[in-house]
């Protein structure tokens, strides 16, 4: 993100100015640094001889004319991004001739090469504000206005943009600014609807094609060349087709941007962004290897979740970043809505749901840096941060539990009213709570103030007595909260009960109700035998952590946890046991007892990777250090048996090996995944593909089996974009002093691609070798005030949050830490990402306490 417009300044240059258009011409043919960028802007204001400013980051600005009078551009800043613009008119057209940069970093218009035919890539990301590094703009979200585009790219490549182009001429001899001769292709998009710069769109690059159509639009799929021939279009457009015939039942509107193009994209920073008509997706979502059904799954709900902010964010737009949950909370529900009602995931992605994102949101929201839904941001700086489990995966809880409340059809007819009012402009948390109050006949103002406008995450636990019969007498529900955020909020849940009988645990009893306050009676439970599991919050009706008792817990570990026969209880069990072991209520080593006793009879496999994740973790971070050797040798000696035991070809054949690999550490373990790389050990129906056999050498590296010679043959072997990154992340997993030095100073020089950068940070933090890293926590409070200062905010955020001396678990670390915010005052949103690391050591900590005495 360039520059830094505060809260304050936007609402000011909205109060003075109104956008009417842009018309951006671009020449991609001059080189591979710079592109030339001319900006014909026309805007408004009602305040004349007022002086405001125009947003452009890293540019050389050869001219610069308002209103017929050329400006004065000595005095550009670069580094700040804003062009000083005085003396306004009434009507104005500004007219910003430039050169701007091409970025790696994946902000702005970010240039890529394929190591495989050297073709070269160019694609855009712009939020939150890194449009004006492409073009002269005002660079806020309630400055909307059309946008008409022209472009000169070399004559085989294809542009594409938020419209359908209206024109591509070839010229034959075209000579750009700086001599250079080729053929070109110039390319006229006609003008858009208005919309927000962030969501404006342009890539632009040899890529591979394929079309179709559905309900009158056109649909477009895009990749680089040397990965169509994985691009599984038929999967994509179904997906693709049932997104829309479900959004346009649903939200009453039909999609308001002409063609829908997805593109996958090289290099790419997040899982996609939402532009308008020319959606971007990690290149990943491009499958060369086999994956499990979960990436799938995962892939559907990203291409949902994207297509939902057609409507949630790019049709209706926030005000200001402090409503970004109204895009990204909105699109997450509907995209998981979606799913269960229209594609072949059914009710399982609400299971899905309840293990991944709500995971993600509780552990978000126990952060130091936790913060309400409607969130307080009063910088561009801030809002980087704020891309997090609270405003996607929190809200979207939030607005579940909302639908519980005041009904489906009631909502939706809130969301219907609120387009029809809103479309194509701006909004704030009232204008949406108006909506919904006007459809559902509730006031919703105590709601949003429990819900939208307070942080962190309620605990429900169950309190009972039994008689000499083993009957309840009382039972209530208990509801905690914290001192520092005392909020007591009202939960619709229900409390089921469930015993064993014939070898399953089954549902005997539910009963649904409000908790209200600390203590909730539930008197329809008196006299009811106490069960083998009480389950508060059974069908996951609201949003809260919960507790298990002893008995119920019990229960779970002595293998309960394999007998459920539905799949969301058991999601819910799991993620009560994790939450416990990251608290402290539940030793390590009892949660790796659940896991190797439970997790052979889990068949969502999206379930399966996400415990199996959580226990290495558990292991490498919660566990008492004197036991972590014995709990790692558990999993794996749990997971052999797995991949033996698994159908062959399976799924979850994939993930137990994918599993095993992260946690290898034995000599025998290490030598089963050198034959499966080697093809001297055969798995039935597992392919060992590109992408498995990265996963296989990067084990082995770690392991010391294999080096720097062994990683250069691969390479050579995939010599690809993904080849390179998981070369990147083999040689900085190298468990050497030198091997650790060498990926430590690639690193900190700044050089590295974005893409690059993560996956060497990622090999460089390998937790099995974390002995290697002690040198490199003291290193780290060096130079994270030297890069938060000079890097791009995407690489600076990968630094600070990826090379943050996690594993260094001690409270050494903690006061390291506390010591750099107090003696530097970091900038806010850098003293967030500290505090957050932080907490984290505080919570391994206490969760090894609690390990090393489990009584």
């Amino acid at each position: 993100m360039a520059g830094n417009l505060t809260r304050d300044e936007a609402r000011e240059r909205a109060r003075l100015i109104s956008v009417q258009s842009y018309a951006v011409e671009l020449d991609l043919t001059e080189g591979e640094e710079r592109f030339e960028s001319v900006t014909t802007v026309r805007f408004t204001s009602d305040r004349v001889g007022a002086e405001t400013f125009i947003d452009l980051a890293g540019a050389k600005v050869r001219k610069a004319v308002l209103n017929g009078v050329e400006l004065d551009v000595s005095g550009y800043d670069p580094e700040t991004g804003r062009l000083p613009l005085p003396n306004l008119a009434e009507s104005n057209m500004l007219r910003v001739d430039a050169d701007c940069s091409y970025m790696r970093t994946g902000e702005g218009l970010h240039r890529f090469v394929d190591p495989v035919d050297k073709n070269v890539y160019l694609y855009s990301q712009f939020e939150t504000a890194d449009a004006h590094r492409m073009y002269a703009c005002f660079d806020q979200p309630d400055l909307k206005a059309t946008f008409e585009l022209t472009v000169l790219a070399p004559s085989h490549w294809e542009v594409i943009s938020n419209a359908a182009p209206e024109e591509a001429r070839d010229l034959q001899e075209y000579r750009g600014r700086h001599g250079a001769l080729q053929a070109a292709r110039r390319w006229r998009f006609p003008p858009t609807p208005v919309m927000s710069t962030y969501i404006t769109a342009l890539c632009a690059g040899p890529y591979h094609k394929v079309t179709s159509e559905h309900d009158g639009i056109p649909l477009g799929l895009y990749c680089r060349a040397s990965l169509a021939e994985h691009l599984d279009a038929d999967n994509l457009f179904e997906v693709t087709r049932q997104g829309f015939d479900f959004f346009h039942r649903i939200f009453g509107i039909r999609y308001p941007f002409g063609k829908y193009d997805q593109l996958f994209v090289p290099e790419f920073n997040a899982g996609a962004m939402e532009n308008a008509g020319c959606v971007t997706f990690l290149e990943d979502y491009v499958f060369r290897s086999r994956v499990t059904d979960a990436i799938i799954e995962r892939r559907a709900e990203t291409i949902l979740h994207e297509m939902a902010h057609m409507w949630f964010g790019d049709l209706v737009t926030m005000r200001w970043w402090d409503d970004l949950w109204l895009n990204e909370s909105f699109a997450t529900y509907a995209s998981v809505l979606c799913q269960a009602e229209a594609t072949r995931w059914g009710q399982g992605a609400w299971t899905t749901f309840a293990n991944v994102e709500k995971s993600w949101a509780y552990r978000q929201d126990q952060l130091p840096s936790t913060h309400p839904i409607a969130a307080d941001i009063v910088d561009m700086h801030a809002v980087e941060v704020n891309f997090d489990g609270i405003t996607y995966a929190k809200g979207a809880s939030v607005l579940k539990q909302l639908v519980a409340y005041v009904g489906l059809d009631n909502f939706l007819a809130g969301v219907r009213d609120y387009f029809d009012e809103h479309a194509w402009g701006n909004t704030t948390l009232g204008d949406l709570l108006g909506a919904l109050e006007r459809t559902s006949g509730r006031d919703l103002s105590s709601w949003s103030k429990e819900w939208l406008e307070t942080s962190w995450v309620n605990t429900l636990r169950p309190s009972f007595t039994t008689d000499s019969e083993g009957r309840f007498g009382e039972f209530e529900v208990l509801q905690e909260a914290p001192a520092d955020y005392p909020t007591l909020r009202s939960h619709r849940v229900a409390v089921g009960l469930y015993s064993l009988r014939d070898g399953a645990l089954v549902r005997t009893r539910r009963v649904e109700l409000d908790v209200v306050g600390a203590r909730t009676a539930v008197p329809e439970l008196t006299g009811e035998a106490q069960p083998d599991l009480v389950l508060i919050n059974d069908d996951d009706l609201t949003y809260a952590k919960i507790r298990l008792d002893e008995r119920s817990l019990q229960t779970l570990v002595d293998g309960g946890i394999a007998k459920f026969t539905e799949s969301l209880p058991r999601a819910l069990s799991w993620s009560a046991a994790w939450d416990m072991t990251r608290d402290a209520e539940m030793s390590t080593r009892d949660y790796v007892a659940l896991v190797t006793s439970g997790i052979s009879s889990v068949k969502d496999i999206t379930v399966v990777q996400t415990v199996l994740r959580q226990a290495r973790q558990a292991v490498q971070q919660y566990a008492d250090p004197a036991w972590r050797g014995e709990g790692l040798a558990l999993l794996c000696s749990s997971l052999r048996s797995l991949i033996a035991a698994a159908e062959p070809g399976s799924d979850h054949q994939l993930a137990y090996v994918n599993a095993l690999s992260t946690m290898a550490f034995s000599a025998g373990d290490l030598a089963f995944l050198k034959g499966l790389l080697d093809g001297s050990a055969v798995l039935d129906g597992l392919t060992v593909d590109a992408d498995l056999r990265w996963t296989l050498i990067q084990a082995l590296v770690s392991g010391g089996v294999l080096g720097e010679e062994g990683i250069a043959e691969e390479l050579l072997r995939d010599a690809t974009a993904t080849g390179e990154r998981s070369a990147a992340l083999a040689r900085a997993t190298l468990p050497t002093a030198e091997g650790k030095s060498t990926a430590w100073t690639a690193i900190t020089e700044g050089r590295l691609s974005g893409a690059l950068l993560r996956s060497t940070i990622n090999g460089f933090m390998d937790p099995r070798h974390p002995e290697l890293l002690e040198p490199y926590a003291a290193k780290y409070f060096e130079e994270i005030g030297r890069i938060w200062k000079s890097w791009t905010s995407d690489s600076a955020q990968n630094f600070a949050n990826g090379c943050y001396p996690a594993l260094a678990i001690s409270p050494e670390t903690v006061a390291r830490t506390q010591d750099l915010i107090s003696e530097s005052r970091p900038p806010q949103a850098l003293r967030r990402l500290l505090l957050e690391g932080a907490d984290g050591i505080s919570r391994a900590l206490r969760a090894q306490a609690k390990d090393a005495s489990p009584s």
